[in-house]
């Protein structure tokens, strides 16, 4: 008797190897326009352009045609990274969207992800990633992992038309804050209802934090920027779905690939620390 794997802790390539060939492309259209709103709302913020490493990545696809995408990443005062990005197959399952914000150094407010997929079932990914270390800072913990940020978490947590969606990868693991959503449902529109409505409260609390930062003093600010460039290093060095890309771009394009979606010509550029 064969013992059916928990969904909570499938890979995405066991997802995959059951529904490889849905056709995904209405999930697209509503799903990166939510992320395009969220790029938006940020961008109306900060005086960013796009930064010239993502240059004739504004549509692209994988030698053999399987994959297709595009990458749009953004820099300015307050903000150094600022992404709006896809890569997928629209007829066959799989889709990764992206809205990321890397801040500047000047507050020390979390940075901001927030990511819907497709494998095909839905999947989706929200953080405010921390730049302290919570286990010794209770004072930025509370401020802004607890209260209203605690309640909604745990009620979108414990819908049941959602189950966690646990990353093989260690260190994605690792990056989790007590506010991360990590997980999948069914492929619907009243699915992407929730969490769009969940996406924009949770977008629009971040922002009210931008209104009054907690400035950060420029002696402390080099050291800040190490930990924020080597987070970002590492969180798309070891993203386990680059050995997927790996197979239609090829290890040495993707190994372009992702210094390019991290930005490393940026945090050259802007390094503050020796």
């Amino acid at each position: 008797m064969s013992i059916q794997k928990p969904a909570d802790t499938k890979t995405i390539h066991e997802f995959l190897a059951e529904n490889p060939n849905v056709d995904v492309s209405r999930a697209w259209e509503r799903c990166f326009g939510i992320l395009g709103g969220i790029k938006d709302q940020i961008a109306s913020r900060f005086p960013v352009e796009r930064h010239p490493e993502c240059n004739g990545r504004e549509y692209y696809t994988s030698p053999d045609g399987a994959f297709e995408g595009s990458f749009n990443a953004y820099t300015g005062q307050g903000v150094e990274w600022l992404v709006h990005s896809w890569l997928g197959n629209r007829k066959a399952s799989i889709l990764d969207m992206n809205a990321t914000c890397f801040l500047g150094q000047d507050s020390d407010t979390p940075h901001l992800i927030v990511i819907f997929g497709t494998i095909p079932k839905l999947f989706f990914y929200a953080d405010y990633v921390p730049r302290k270390d919570l286990r010794t800072d209770a004072a930025y913990l509370d401020k802004y992992y607890g209260g209203e940020a605690n309640t909604e978490f745990l009620k979108l947590r414990g819908d049941p038309d959602f189950h966690w969606s646990v990353s093989h990868g260690i260190y994605m693991r690792a990056l989790l804050s007590p506010l991360a959503l990590s997980i999948a449902g069914d492929l619907n529109e009243a699915n992407i209802d929730k969490l769009e409505a969940y996406a924009k409260r949770f977008v629009a609390r971040w922002l009210g934090w931008l209104d009054a930062p907690q400035a950060v003093p420029h002696s402390e600010r080099a050291a800040l920027q190490r930990y924020d460039h080597r987070v970002r290093e590492l969180g798309y060095a070891r993203d386990p779905m680059n050995s997927l890309a790996e197979k239609v771009f090829g290890a040495d394009q993707v190994e372009n690939m992702i210094r390019m979606r991290m930005g490393a010509a940026q945090m050259e550029a802007s390094r503050l620390y020796k």
